[in-house]
């Protein structure tokens, strides 16, 4: 009985560390899911299309890195703001990655 007694006591103590590594584990994952999408290599495309109601860009834009070859296409965008800043007929260099099932603009920059 102190023998079992004593193996609870080992296992109970272990126990929060074996919590805190799956935990760090877990947000470890997920901060390098955002990097990866930070540091995707940026496109060139062309507005073809601003949809502020649907959230969307239709871009024509050169070959992905995932593999897509270039044609036209709509995008969300992560971020609604970016929609305003935008317009038909302005080139645009952009990230994207599937977002929720969705194509979607993770990085944009606006060329000078």
């Amino acid at each position: 009985m102190k023998q079992l007694i004593a193996s609870l006591v080992f296992i109970a103590t272990l126990a929060p560390a074996f919590a805190m590594a799956a935990d760090h584990d877990m947000h470890a994952g997920h901060g390098a899911m955002h990097s990866d999408a930070a540091q995707t290599a940026l496109v060139d495309g062309l507005v073809k299309k601003v949809d502020k109601a649907g959230g969307k860009l239709t871009v024509s834009h050169d070959a992905l890195p995932n593999g897509m070859p270039a044609m036209t296409m709509a995008f969300k965008v992560k971020d609604a703001s970016w929609l305003d800043k935008v317009k038909a007929g302005q080139k645009i260099r952009f990230a994207s990655d599937n977002v929720n099932g969705a194509m979607t603009i993770v990085r944009l920059e606006l060329p000078k």
